[in-house]
């Protein structure tokens, strides 16, 4: 599996998921870093048949209209410290990988629950 981390994530995010043995990128790993902007990231996500990890809405709205991005992984916990965050993908992670493994496409996780879109 893998994965492009969007900006508003830590990038300790992207060292996690490399250590657990995921072919993981951030977006200040991509020209732009941080301003790269969504639709280079979709682009980018599609071509190299990435998850997109993100907080931002825009790009399930945007895979709403136009399919785009394929995958999404959204992060719906609000604010959380960075610590929690990566406590809850390493409670989390296998049931989520197992989601995406099974051919879905969106799958939310908040601080109590993972959401699996159809």
């Amino acid at each position: 599996m893998k994965f492009i981390i969007d900006a508003q994530l830590p990038f300790r995010l992207k060292k996690w998921l490399l250590a657990n043995g995921y072919d993981a990128l951030h977006t200040d790993n991509l020209p732009k870093k941080h301003l790269t902007p969504d639709m280079e990231i979709i682009k980018f996500a599609d071509k190299e048949n990435r998850i997109v990890i993100t907080k931002d809405s825009d790009f399930f709205q945007h895979h709403i209209l136009h399919g785009k991005p394929r995958r999404i992984l959204m992060i719906i916990t609000g604010n959380i410290k960075n610590r929690k965050l990566l406590e809850l993908f390493e409670q989390n992670f296998h049931i989520l990988k197992n989601h995406f493994l099974t051919g879905k496409l969106i799958v939310e996780i908040n601080n109590v629950a993972i959401i699996v879109h159809s």
